[in-house]
């Protein structure tokens, strides 16, 4: 079964309301950390970590010693992908550059769940500067395999229970497939409306910055405190127009995600909600072209000064990126650029046209790879994340070998309130077994 309903305000509450409560969470998270990490390696090392977030939850209680004016994520843990800026901490963004030459202000959605009562637990681990190659974190469901990238480590760590909140950002399928492999919520706003202030960029055009959360309310949750312009949906609960976007795109999936998808179709029917097929991104091959050639110019842009100073320090996967980018003329790139915005308004006319309220498709071509060389196939993800169209990722069920498979949906630009009500609506029609063990620490401390 899925999580239990906005699983982390049902934390924040215990914390803000009950004493003793955020000891005993942080005494528990302790010993669940020192059981797992060693073998997940989703977090950056740190002598003295949960010393450190005592002191920081202390200084969290004097600073609010009255219930009732504590704020909303008061003494929640999070997760930072180390491409963030965080005061306090180094970035390394998953490179042997000097830290020096990486150092920055703090990102300010970071500064925004400091802000609201979050305790950093500590840097996840990432892609060397968010790209494909991998860092040492491994499945927490199959630790032969990959947890996907490039937000690694904060889909490890949420799936293991580490911490019910991580940061991670997104440039082709850095989030939604992750989450897939590891079998959390993730959810990619529409581009630009998380901050990128304060993060190592990849793609300047196309990164997205989101989260991790244990479940679909806790998305929407969290939401109004670093989503700009956020408005509450709810959407009304009314039965949802969804639609499979059928051709070169959906051909990609393989078919072990393919007959999931299938069945989870089908538990979405039986919920009452329309599912189509429409023919849509036939010319996807040419899609995924222009994403990489975007991308690597970019990648170029930002880099030029690092990879003048520091090459030999590069993983060769980022450095052929760059070197790639370097080559791509500056007509090549702007009219890249312009066809982005063609596809946007294809998509979102299409949309228009037939009523749909969002696509649904896999989140990911099938379950996590074995090995730990490659971050898995981000084609799932690619199209939507070009467009700049909000995404989100539920996990649906397992395969035959105990790996996850996961749903997207998305919704139209700028649609972000629409898209975390849809997925919460849609979470109870699947049934996912989780193993981060919070519900169990819930049910022995809200009583």
């Amino acid at each position: 079964m899925s999580a239990s309903p906005a699983l982390l305000a049902r934390l924040a509450s215990l914390f803000r309301s009950k004493d003793g409560a955020l000891q005993a969470y942080l005494e528990w998270l302790e010993a669940r950390f020192d059981a797992t990490e060693p073998r997940l390696r989703a977090f950056l090392t740190e002598s003295g970590r949960f010393q450190r977030v005592r002191e920081d939850a202390e200084r969290l209680h004097q600073r609010f010693p009255e219930p009732t004016q504590r704020p909303p994520l008061f003494g929640l843990p999070l997760g930072v992908k180390d491409i963030f800026h965080v005061e306090g901490f180094a970035t390394h963004a998953g490179s042997q550059l000097p830290e020096q030459a990486l150092a920055g202000d703090q990102a300010s959605c970071v500064t925004a769940l400091r802000e609201a009562g979050a305790l950093i637990l500590g840097k996840t681990v990432t892609t060397e500067f968010a790209y494909f190659a991998p860092g040492p974190t491994r499945n927490p469901h199959n630790i032969g395999h990959t947890p996907g990238g490039s937000s690694s480590g904060s889909a490890a760590a949420v799936a293991a229970g580490l911490t019910p909140l991580a940061l991670g950002t997104q440039t082709i399928g850095s989030i939604n497939r992750p989450a897939a492999f590891c079998g959390v919520t993730g959810y990619k706003p529409t581009y630009a409306r998380i901050s990128a202030a304060g993060v190592i960029p990849l793609s300047p055009s196309l990164d997205h910055i989101g989260y991790f959360t244990l479940d679909a309310a806790s998305a929407a949750w969290v939401a109004p405190l670093i989503v700009a312009g956020w408005t509450p949906d709810d959407i009304n609960v009314r039965p949802l127009r969804l639609a499979i976007p059928v051709g070169p795109y959906l051909d990609k999936a393989e078919p072990t995600a393919l007959e999931q998808f299938e069945v989870d179709c089908a538990a979405m029917q039986s919920a009452g909600h329309e599912v189509f097929e429409l023919p849509v991104l036939s010319d996807f091959e040419a899609i995924v072209e222009r994403h990489n050639l975007i991308l690597a110019a970019d990648a170029a842009r930002v880099h030029q000064s690092w990879f003048g100073s520091f090459s030999e320090r590069y993983h060769v996967k980022t450095s052929e990126l760059i070197r790639r980018g370097e080559a791509i003329s500056n007509t090549a790139y702007e009219t890249a650029t312009l066809e982005v915005e063609v596809l946007k308004d294809q998509l979102g006319d299409t949309m228009d046209d037939h009523e749909i309220d969002a696509w649904i498709t896999p989140s990911a071509p099938g379950p996590a790879p074995a090995g730990l060389e490659s971050t898995g196939d981000p084609a799932m993800n690619l199209p939507w994340t070009q467009s700049g169209m909000p995404s989100a990722t539920l996990p649906s069920a397992r395969s035959k070998e105990g790996l996850p498979l996961g749903i997207q949906l998305v919704a139209r630009v700028g649609r972000d309130e629409q898209l975390l009500a849809m997925a919460t609506q849609l979470e109870p029609c699947f049934s996912y077994p989780v193993i981060h063990g919070h519900d169990e620490f819930l049910d022995l401390h809200e009583a």
